[in-house]
């Protein structure tokens, strides 16, 4: 009786497997493991809840086994006896047996009865849902970074949640655009920018502000772009107000800006409707930083641009009657340009701008009055010139001076021989200062560190390597008050020598 019925059971797994294969679309070998699990569990309320007991379903009959694992050991530990033997009584079953290895005893089959067949049942679904969510996982997960369209499920505290037709998922509050309304039964799209994985399952995070959302409805909307005729190389976005967008195409004969509006601004008007009516400029993107910015900031007009590339940061000179426009409605013109860029950008109007060229001018000639002895002229002449310190003076040529108008070789010579002097006596005043505040080798060692800056720390109570790699770069560079500020020095320079001296705290964690 038993044998019949375990016969029927063993045709019944063979049919199941099959079954829920094809109809959940799911490998069959997950469904036999959660047969396995199942019968598992259903053998262990027979034989014993702690059992090691294992259960194989043969793939190709659907043969059943049953078998118990008794582990080997020198001494039964008391929490686990009942799947533990001793190493003694291991040998007389199986004579080249070793520690850690395992006795195998096939059990009788046996029937499972109605409510071990229930439990079964429960644990296959419980297993080919966990498969389910699973797979949609790995569906979704490769769709990060892509558009979706599904249809509003319900809202929750302002959150919407978005049936996919396989799965569900979620735009959050801050991700819809300021002032839209969605409800039951609306078709939304939006863009999957990720996609986490949990105990319970998973879920997909859509969003409507997200600046590639801007890119792929382009993506769709302009064949060019689809193709890869054209690239996107940036976007910026204030959602549901204004946005900008460089393109670029190698292709000369291609207006990459023309493209993307279409014709009648039909493309570009898709996509504004889209992000309910998301002012979008379209600008050319250039490998001139200077020309890309002057794009970016359109519609206002540039006069001038000043570009200080390892500070990643520029200074932009716009006519006086352009500076509302330039600057847009809350700054929104200029933040939007600086995201595209990535550059810091500083406005200035021109008469700003002719204004701090007096105070710089002024300020390089008194310097120059004060450090040569000379006079306002000849001072004045040397500025002009692009000689804005002794030390621009000091390695220049007698030949390069007597070009300016009014010098000769004997004035030429000098004011070169004073630049040299000049920094001769600095060069001693700092040494001394050095000598008397900073004893720390480490410190005095320091890659690209020069007298001036040794001085500079001195004067600032900064004695030690340790007290250096205490600073950061706002301490050395800020314009106002940074302890390098008057010295020509780049900031990628003085983040190497910080790092530099940090190196020592490091090695100390290491070895601790």
């Amino acid at each position: 009786m038993v044998k019949e019925k375990i016969k029927v059971i063993r045709e019944e797994m063979l049919q199941v497997a099959n079954n829920v294969a094809r109809e959940k679309n799911i490998e069959k070998e997950e469904v036999f493991e959660a047969m396995e699990l199942a019968l598992e569990k259903a053998t262990r309320v027979k034989y014993g809840l702690e059992r090691d007991i294992r259960v194989k379903i043969n793939r190709e009959t659907g043969d059943i086994s049953l078998n118990s694992y008794l582990k080997v050991v020198d001494v039964l530990e008391l929490e686990d006896q009942k799947n533990q033997i001793l190493y003694e009584e291991a040998k007389k079953i199986r004579p080249d047996i070793q520690n850690g290895e395992f006795i195998i005893k096939e059990l009788p089959p046996f029937d499972f009865g109605r409510v071990a067949a229930q439990n079964a049942k429960g644990v296959i679904i419980q297993k080919i849902r966990e498969a389910d969510k699973s797979r949609q996982y790995e569906e979704y997960k490769d769709k990060k970074e892509e558009v979706v369209v599904g249809v509003v499920k319900r809202i929750e505290f302002g959150n919407l949640i978005i049936d996919l037709g396989k799965s569900e998922a979620i735009i959050k509050r801050e991700e819809l655009i300021p002032r839209e309304a969605f409800k039951n039964g609306d078709r939304v799209r939006a863009y999957i920018y990720d996609v986490k994985e949990d105990p319970k399952g998973y879920q997909v995070f859509l969003s409507r502000t997200h600046p590639q959302f801007l890119a792929k409805l382009f993506h769709q909307e302009v064949p060019e772009i689809f193709e890869g005729i054209i690239e996107i190389k940036s976007v910026a976005r204030d959602p549901g107000s204004r946005a900008k967008i460089s393109v670029f195409t190698e292709d000369s004969t291609i207006d990459p800006v023309g493209a993307c509006v279409g014709m009648r601004g039909s493309r570009v008007q898709a996509v504004v409707n889209e992000l309910q009516g998301e002012k979008i400029d379209i600008v050319t993107w250039s490998t001139n930083q200077a020309t890309y910015l002057a794009n970016a900031l359109a519609p206002a007009e540039v006069s001038k641009i000043f570009l200080y590339e390892e500070r990643n940061k520029v200074e932009v000179v716009i006519p006086d009657e352009q500076l509302s426009l330039a600057i847009g409605r809350k700054g929104q013109n200029v933040k939007l340009a600086s995201t595209l860029t990535n550059l810091e950008i500083d406005i200035l109007t021109e008469e700003e701008e002719a204004e701090r060229r007096q105070v710089e001018f002024k300020t390089r000639t008194n310097m120059l009055i004060e450090n040569l002895d000379v006079e306002d002229v000849i001072a004045q002449l040397l500025v002009t010139e692009g000689y804005t310190s002794a030390d621009s003076i000091a390695n220049e040529n007698i030949e390069n001076l007597e070009k300016i108008e009014g010098f000769d070789a004997d004035l030429s010579k000098e004011i070169i021989t004073r630049a040299i002097n000049y920094l001769k006596e600095k060069d001693d005043e700092n040494i001394k200062i050095i000598n008397e505040k900073i004893s720390d080798q480490e410190l005095l060692n320091l890659n690209d560190i020069n007298n001036k800056m040794l001085a500079l720390l001195a004067i600032n109570g900064i004695y030690t390597l340790d007290d250096f790699a205490n600073l950061a770069t706002f301490d050395l560079l800020d314009k106002n008050e940074g302890i390098f500020r008057k010295l020509d020095i780049e900031e990628k320079t003085v983040n190497g020598m910080i790092m530099k001296a940090r190196e020592k705290w490091f090695k100390d964690e290491q070895q601790q």
